[in-house]
């Protein structure tokens, strides 16, 4: 049988697009004569669709589009996530289910047991686990199908049951051998992601020696980017079957060989994921927020350049507006390297000068600073008349507006609330400042794209004469050490000062993190590509005294 393995990008809630997406991809999988297709988890609504899931009408309209999808859908067994009501007490009302739809009808369904609550994730608010699944019966195939997390025991250790275990147990009492196991799922990006993925797999091929199937959501989807990747294993554990990472694609597999579609896949490092994914991003929040174009900022620095380069690729040079606002204090070199990267990715470019605004705001300020040493009140009034200017650009052309902070500023709050940290979509704010040069060389690797300049210079804000992030800072490559261990893997302050580290930069970093964490629940939304960015999937209280 020739199976179809489908990855499309839904939106949340545009039902009849995405199941129109649904019918459209099936119906070519119907031409090229599958047997089956499937497609991601909850495809029919988009994931994750939140609380969403707490509106009757969203529900309403979920069960009429999944109504209508069964009618529309060709002959073959189609496979994809969809939600399900529950009307026993006690529990939650929903269930995150696949169902086997096939001549207009509801064949077979497999309930997510396991409903993660780490992280982004927080599936228990919304969904009851499903019961042990049956083994579905198809064209002489005997299928285990599992839901996204109903796999991911081989690397989540505090899980009590193991459904694919289940399954097969229950194989064996029968007397039946299983063919395939398959897992349709929405599995968020990050960076290192696919190598534990990878051993996920190979684990569970090692252990049953039984053929797998993945298909993956791909887009981006707020903050979580869906990195697509669908593909199968035979029993041997071999790749046999690949679809594209970041794309829509759709791959076909054999079931006698278990051989199927090879694409390129296999990215060169990390760097070219994470490329990869901000640019998918971009790309995708903007339009599905219904913008076509974008505003920021060029400072001339490492970090405005890196974000115009990935919005270029997202949207087009036409689509983007770059805009350089210098001040007092901003050299010749600094406007020189911001007009000469516009020049090279092609896009608009345009200077609006800040000293007069400047000057204004230290006039009308002077008789109640009177005595008042100039300090960071006055280098936060210039990134505040930036932040405003962009604004008022965003709002009078109808761009959105692309701040450009980076993680490590974010973390340790080098940056300034209604000023840099003004607009829609935070491109590279779960990105360390390490990983921005990197990408950066990635960029360059075939022609220089980013300037050399703004590659060597040292990081300045330009907020004060001859003023650099390391005479505030840490130097980077230590900061983002630290940033690491503390933000991402929890290492506590004592253990990150037993490793070798100053005992002084330390409790310096975490104070840093811990009384700036009101800015960032302030901050524009960003593009996670780290196990651990700030957002939503990390929940802390603003006032908190903790210093471990």
């Amino acid at each position: 049988m020739k199976i179809a393995l489908i990855q499309i990008n839904p939106v949340i809630g545009d039902f009849a697009a995405n199941c129109g997406k649904i019918v459209s991809s099936v119906d070519r999988a119907y031409a090229a004569g599958c047997g089956l297709a499937i497609l991601p988890e909850l495809v029919v609504s988009g994931y994750p669709p939140l609380d969403l899931l707490e509106r009757r009408s969203f529900l309403q309209d979920h069960d009429g589009a999944l109504a209508k999808l069964l009618e529309e859908l060709p002959p073959i067994p189609v496979m994809f996530g969809a939600i399900e009501r529950r009307n026993e007490k006690p529990g939650k009302p929903l269930y995150n289910s696949v169902l086997v739809a096939s001549g207009s009808k509801i064949v077979h369904r497999t309930r997510k047991q396991m409903l993660p609550a780490y992280d982004v994730f927080d599936e228990n608010r919304y969904f009851e686990p499903g019961a042990p699944g049956e083994l579905f019966q198809m064209e002489g195939l005997t299928c285990a199908l599992t839901v996204c997390e109903d796999i991911w025991n081989y690397a989540i250790g505090d899980y009590r049951t193991e459904p694919l275990a289940a399954l097969f147990a229950k194989a064996a009492a029968q007397n039946r051998h299983i063919d395939v196991i398959i897992n349709v799922s929405a599995s968020p990006f990050q960076r290192g992601k696919r190598w534990v993925r990878a051993d996920i797999f190979r684990a569970l091929v090692s252990q049953y020696r039984t053929p797998f199937i993945y298909v993956n959501q791909v887009g981006g989807q707020d903050s979580l980017l869906f990195d697509g990747g669908s593909l199968a294993y035979n029993g041997k554990g071999e790749i046999t079957a690949q679809a594209l990472c970041f794309e829509e694609d759709m791959v076909f597999l054999d079931s006698d060989s278990w051989k199927g579609d090879m694409r390129p896949n296999e990215p060169a490092g990390e760097v070219v994921s994470v490329h990869d994914a901000l640019v998918m991003g971009v790309r995708d929040y903007v339009r599905k927020s219904g913008f076509k174009k974008v505003v920021l900022g060029l400072s001339g620095g490492i970090d405005s350049a890196l974000t115009a380069v990935l919005a270029v690729r997202a949207l087009g040079a036409q689509n983007v507006l770059g805009v350089a606002l210098p001040s007092p204090y901003s050299s010749a070199d600094s406007l020189e390297d911001a007009r000469d990267l516009a020049g090279r990715c092609g896009c608009r470019f345009e200077v609006l000068p800040i000293s007069a605004l400047f000057e204004s705001y230290r006039s009308s300020l002077s008789d109640l600073f009177a005595g008042m040493a100039e300090d960071v009140t006055e280098q936060n009034i210039q990134a505040r008349i930036r932040g405003n200017l962009l604004m008022a650009l965003s709002n009078k052309l109808g761009h959105l507006l692309l701040t450009t902070g980076n993680k490590s500023e974010m973390a340790v709050g080098y940056c300034t609330l209604y000023g840099d940290m003004s607009g829609g979509l935070a491109v590279i704010s779960d990105v360390p400042k390490q990983l921005v040069y990197e990408l950066a060389r990635y960029i360059n690797r075939d022609e220089e794209i980013i300037p050399h300049r703004i590659l060597v210079k040292p990081p300045t804000a330009e907020l004060r004469p001859d003023q650099r992030d390391q005479d505030d800072l840490p130097p980077y490559e230590l900061l983002d050490e630290i940033l690491e261990l503390y933000l991402e893997q929890g290492v506590g302050k004592d253990e990150i000062i037993s490793r070798g580290f100053d005992n002084a930069i330390v409790e310096d970093i975490i104070r840093r993190i811990r009384i700036n964490e009101y800015k960032r629940k302030q901050a524009p939304m960003g593009l996670k590509v780290t196990s651990k960015a700030f957002g939503f999937g990390r929940r802390l209280p603003n006032v908190q005294n903790y210093r471990g």
